[in-house]
């Protein structure tokens, strides 16, 4: 449920209501907006049997969250959230690019990508030291390796890096070194994953599963928002429907329903979405024109020669044309690259 207080209490007054919420075994969240400071009362409500906080001395009223996800609804928080990243804002006006190749090859490899996408206008660098595979025989990544592979792009480029997580007990070893922790399709019901990022407090990336719903997808990142950490990052990397033409379905209806249910920002992927380099860009396009807050491209300077997912990454002339091409879509709505 939802415990609107009155204005302008002071912060003793805010502890006590907290203290009488957590009094029946329910968790506070707090959410301060411009006029109003609310608070999540999150766990099973039964808890509270006959007991009313609407007459607690500082409480306005007490409304009811009808969505089974709570702290990422847009029912708890009517404002969107802005994940602020090294000096960088998701969620805001700005539209943000993450871009590099999907699995750390090299040192030289990183560079000969994340150099060209800094220069044509990416934020963040993004790639794979741990890679998620459907065959045990495929490559695999490379580990810490990788991950020192990125860091040292990051102190070249100046851009954060965002990585993949496949493992709790590699949660502490990839947060040491990333900026954003991502959670992959196959991980996206990992609850065991989930809780660990949540208690971590790292932003973090949750894409959406190979088949999930959007309650589904919801309910995962209420996953990591239950255990305190609300800096989440909706991405909608495609689903798996009957057609063969494109590697998943890429669901772009899923930006504006995700923006209407929850406040969380919503990126797309569309080099995942599609599997192929020719439609990378107009889906591109089309995320930013349909709302998105940002997207993932892969980007390799020789995918021919690409250890994983070569056919649907852009090399560097195609990423910088595309995204002089997104400015023009950005600008006619209002928002910016």
């Amino acid at each position: 449920m939802i415990v609107v207080l009155k204005p302008y209490l002071k912060p003793e007054e805010i502890k006590k209501v907290i203290e009488r919420i957590e009094s029946f075994g329910l968790r506070a969240h707090i959410s301060e907006g411009k006029e109003r400071t609310i608070v999540g009362a999150i766990g099973d409500e039964r808890l509270l049997a006959d007991q009313s906080l609407e007459s607690f001395p500082g409480v306005e009223k007490v409304l009811p969250i009808l969505k089974p996800y709570k702290l990422v609804s847009r029912e708890f928080q009517q404002h969107n959230t802005i994940i602020e990243i090294g000096g960088l804002e998701i969620g805001g006006k700005k539209i943000h690019v993450m871009a590099g190749p999907c699995s750390v090859e090299s040192r030289d490899q990183v560079l000969e990508s994340a150099l060209p996408a800094k220069q044509a206008g990416a934020t963040f660098l993004r790639g794979g030291a741990f890679k998620p595979r459907t065959s045990p025989y495929s490559f695999q990544g490379l580990g810490e390796e990788g991950l020192d592979y990125l860091a040292h792009a990051r102190k070249v480029t100046g851009m954060p890096i965002i990585t993949e997580v496949l493992d709790p007990r590699d949660l502490d070893l990839v947060a040491r070194y990333s900026d954003v922790l991502q959670v992959g399709a196959r991980n996206m019901q990992n609850f065991k994953l989930l809780t660990e990022v949540g208690k971590l407090g790292k932003p973090v990336m949750l894409k959406r599963g190979l088949s999930a719903t959007i309650q589904e997808f919801l309910l995962s990142a209420e996953y990591i928002a239950a255990e305190g950490n609300r800096k989440i990052i909706l991405c909608e990397r495609g689903i798996r429907t009957y057609e063969t033409e494109t590697r998943n379905t890429l669901d772009l209806s899923a930006v504006p329903v995700l923006k209407q249910l929850s406040h969380l920002p919503v990126f797309i992927d569309p080099s995942h979405g599609t599997g192929r380099w020719d439609l990378v860009a107009p889906m591109a396009l089309a995320a930013v024109a349909a709302g998105a807050d940002g997207l993932l491209i892969e980007v390799h300077s020789n995918p021919e020669v690409a250890l994983s997912d070569g056919p649907q990454s852009l090399k560097p002339k195609k990423f910088a044309a595309m995204m002089e091409d997104l400015k023009r879509v950005a600008a006619a709505v209002g928002r910016e690259i």
